[in-house]
């Protein structure tokens, strides 16, 4: 690593990533993008290709000392006293952890490029998203989708950005691990999944012809569609998939929180996955 630096000035150019976090989220960080919390960053820490740069407390160093050894020149860590650091950062930074990351160049979040990483014979679960703007159910679908083996997430170009903050944080780290994807065409990219790589979409929206999760045989290489709370999918991605499934639910309640429905629908997956592999093992 490239330090300790202790941050002896506010004005110290070198800590320029880490000003005003708050708005810069907004405005983004060129190529950058912000992570807080000691958990997060330690994940962070084990991909020190995507790590840029550290701002700790005196104390949070002490904690993460350990790791920080093994850190290439490239990466610079700056020390500094929480209240410096709220200074900094324009909001109160209790953890006193934030660290700057490289974002993933364009290329890398290619559909083409997340799944020809995945093997076109093997079990695959994907989880796909459209429309969705609550950053944390987007963290969330990360956390949910780590959880349970999923092997890539693609998203529409309306989605939240994943790499927001408190979208990592939410997703616990899982949004720095979980391969992702964003769909230029979300159309074509529904079509090339199902007929390029073999990958049997479900829409998940409770309509008169919708499958209780349940009740359905979901094959070794499927895909869950969420959309929005509210509006849901639109009828063109619906008409596209070839299922739809619905979470059985008491009546008056039209919906679940989305990211609480995949968590139930990928548990179904999962369970269906364990019961095949004790069969063919049998």
């Amino acid at each position: 690593m490239n330090g300790p630096h202790r941050i002896e000035s506010l004005d110290d150019p070198r800590i320029d990533p880490f000003r005003d976090v708050r708005d810069r989220d907004l405005r983004g960080r060129d190529g950058l993008f912000m992570a807080e919390s000691e958990l997060v960053v330690r994940r962070l820490i084990r991909q020190p290709e995507r790590l840029h740069s550290l701002l700790l407390s005196h104390e949070k160093f002490d904690r993460l000392s350990g790791e920080l050894g093994v850190l290439p020149e490239s990466v610079s860590v700056f020390l500094a006293d929480l209240d410096q650091i709220s200074k900094i950062a324009g909001f109160h930074v209790h953890r006193g952890v934030l660290a700057t990351g490289h974002r993933p160049a364009p290329d890398e979040l290619r559909v083409e490029c997340v799944m020809n990483g995945i093997d076109a014979d093997a079990t695959c679960t994907l989880l796909l998203a459209r429309g969705l703007t609550n950053v944390d159910n987007m963290g969330a679908l990360f956390r949910n989708a780590a959880a349970f083996g999923v092997d890539a997430i693609i998203l529409d170009d309306a989605c939240c950005d994943p790499l927001y903050r408190k979208a990592i944080r939410v997703s616990m780290g899982h949004a720095l691990s979980v391969p992702w994807a964003i769909a230029d065409d979300w159309i074509e990219t529904l079509k090339a999944l199902q007929h390029r790589w073999g990958i049997c979409l479900a829409a998940a929206e409770c309509t008169s012809d919708s499958t209780p999760a349940d009740q359905m045989e979901w094959p070794a290489r499927s895909g869950v569609i969420l959309g929005s709370e509210g509006p849901g999918l639109d009828q063109e991605t619906i008409r596209l998939c070839d299922r739809v499934v619905e979470i059985p639910m008491a009546s008056g309640v039209p919906s679940l929180n989305v990211a609480t429905a995949s968590a139930i629908l990928l548990w179904e997956i999962r369970r269906q996955a364990g019961l095949r592999n004790e069969t063919s093992g049998s």
